[in-house]
């Protein structure tokens, strides 16, 4: 079943931590809409599953080839076109040093910074954020369940510091209106009914700063 969104909605955003089921909204959300869907394909990284078996080793050039595909897919953002219909993506440039500073040592993030400066990688801002939260209980049983490879080396402890590093940016952030949603009862994916309350949250969303839960 199709879904209409306003025409104020041409850039949505959806982010949240590892587990969060950003990826898997942005894709519905482009589907349901007839949006186009902008993702990160993670698994194209080669550093990535070296990253969590030996983070101290890998975290600089896991963050760097991030920085440079994040970089070349908002390239295209830049200059939109006025007739484009809207783009939905799951990631945000904004959110690259967030990682960055989470992972790399103070002389590595110096580096990390020099590069940041020197692409300039810039995107409009968002029309609007969605940001995911959930318990780093439920990320951690998400993570597991997924069953991915290379998430399986991931520490518990990174994900509860990943969640309370989103948790903070967040807090902040004032770039673009952010509706905030906890997730934890929320399943967008096999229970359309979700994502047509999720739906009618944001059209009726007024304010800069709103929260929706199951419920509320």
């Amino acid at each position: 079943m199709s879904a209409k969104l306003p025409d104020k909605y041409r850039y949505i955003v959806v982010e949240g931590p590892i587990g969060a089921g950003k990826t898997s909204l942005a894709r519905v959300m482009s589907e349901r809409t007839g949006g186009m869907a902008l993702l990160e394909d993670p698994d194209a990284n080669p550093f990535l599953p070296r990253f969590y078996q030996d983070r101290a080793r890998y975290a600089l050039p896991t963050q760097l080839y991030f920085l440079f595909h994040r970089a070349t897919q908002v390239r295209a953002l830049s200059q939109p076109d006025l007739f484009a219909g809207l783009t939905v993506a799951d990631f945000m440039i904004d959110k690259d040093s967030l990682f960055a500073r989470l992972t790399l040592n103070d002389d590595e993030f110096a580096l990390y910074r020099q590069v940041y400066a020197h692409l300039k990688p810039q995107a409009p801002a968002p029309d609007l954020v969605i940001y995911l939260q959930a318990s780093p209980e439920t990320l951690v049983e998400r993570v597991q369940r997924r069953g991915v490879a290379y998430e399986r080396d991931i520490p518990d402890e990174y994900l509860v510091r990943l969640a309370e590093t989103y948790a903070r940016f967040f807090h902040q952030y004032d770039a673009a209106p952010v509706l905030t949603v906890n997730s934890e009862n929320l399943n967008f994916v096999d229970q359309p009914g979700d994502f047509d309350l999720l739906l009618r949250r944001m059209i009726e969303m007024r304010g800069p700063r709103e929260f929706f839960s199951m419920g509320s």
